[in-house]
């Protein structure tokens, strides 16, 4: 998290000083504070806001491994858990008793937030028991809420006016996908069309990143994310399987039945499997999930209704789809948690200079 009074404002400068801080020229991202996985390699810019009834923007970063650059076409929801957290200890927001609200623009994508910051006894929390799949670390409790996410960059919840269409990947059988936009962009393929079963480890997921970003590129026109003659990236629309829920051992060791969950979840984070599930893609599933012939209902036999299960390679995360109107929900809320880890400054070798973060 970098606060925007400490960095620059234009944004080709703002991307060098990421990449100088990340060590984001490098693969193993050693020269640098990156993790060298596309989940360890974000930032978030926060600053307050100058609309009304929300209290600060933020500007998500995707930074690049090994490539020297910055996306910065996306959102990320575990960054606005952070962002929620961040607000409230840097004193962006008021404390109000146990539970404090912050509201959020992700300036990238438009999108608005809320995050219910846990705040018990009216002060900041540095360490908290909220955990969520893929650590048992405990953390300080936030509940992330997106507003209206249908549509947030397509101005649709289906961009192609189909919640579910046969997509021909290259010279291949074409396969059956739903192409969502709510909280980010996304093409979910059907795992059990495509010959895939949607619970596949990351290990065998990795054999199909190919393929799935075949999947992307050739959706992304298609969602009008990608104009004639453009180049296609490999952030959005973010990429994945969708299938019913069998029994499978999560990366933690931890068996989990089929009838725990509704719908089996794999997704990519950029050009790599995701180890559990990005909040933007979890919205957009259970978004998904509110049209009876999409993918995700398919996959779910009928069960997708306010509360959508998603089994993830880390485990089972329950997505919330309340005031929905015509199809559409206004709110979709996730349980989450985050960490004040450190107040520091980086030293950038290109400027010489110590940046706060």
């Amino acid at each position: 998290m970098f606060n925007q009074v400490d960095v620059p404002t234009d944004r080709s400068e703002l991307e060098k000083l990421l990449v100088a801080a990340y060590g984001a020229a490098d693969p193993v991202e050693l020269d640098g504070v990156g993790g060298a996985t596309p989940t360890t390699s974000k930032a978030a810019v926060v600053s307050a806001s100058p609309e009304p009834g929300v209290d600060v923007d933020y500007l998500f970063a995707q930074v690049g491994i090994g490539t020297g650059s910055v996306e910065w076409t996306s959102n990320c929801g575990n960054c606005a858990t952070g962002v929620a957290l961040y607000a409230a200890a840097k004193g962006m927001v008021p404390i109000a008793g146990d539970r404090t609200r912050v509201v959020m623009r992700n300036t990238n994508t438009g999108t608005v937030l809320e995050g219910l910051v846990d705040t018990t006894g009216g002060v900041v929390q540095h360490f908290g028991r909220q955990t969520v799949p893929g650590t048992r670390a405990g953390g300080v409790a936030v509940g992330l809420t997106f507003r209206d996410p249908a549509g947030g960059t397509t101005g649709l919840l289906f961009p192609t006016g189909e919640s579910a269409q046969e997509l021909r990947v290259d010279a291949a059988e074409p396969t059956r996908v739903s192409m969502v936009d709510a909280g980010a962009p996304v093409v979910l393929v059907d795992a059990i069309h495509a010959g895939r079963t949607g619970a596949e480890s990351p290990e065998r997921l990795r054999a199909d990143v190919p393929w799935l970003r075949a999947v992307r590129h050739a959706a992304a026109p298609l969602m009008g994310l990608l104009q004639p003659g453009q180049e296609p990236g490999d952030a959005v629309p973010k990429a994945g399987l969708a299938g019913p829920p069998v029994a499978y051992t999560t990366t933690l060791g931890e068996r989990v039945a089929a009838e725990d969950y509704d719908v089996s979840v794999r997704m990519l984070t950029m050009n790599a499997p995701h180890p559990a599930i990005g909040l933007t893609s979890a919205v957009a599933v259970a978004a998904a999930g509110l049209a009876a012939d999409s993918v995700v209902s398919r996959a779910a036999s009928g069960r997708a209704g306010e509360w959508l299960r998603l089994g993830t390679p880390a485990g089972v995360v329950a997505v919330r789809c309340s005031d929905v109107r015509e199809g559409l929900p206004r709110r979709v809320t996730v349980q989450r948690a985050a960490r004040l880890l450190a107040d520091a400054r980086i030293y950038v070798p290109d400027t010489g200079a110590p940046r706060a973060a």
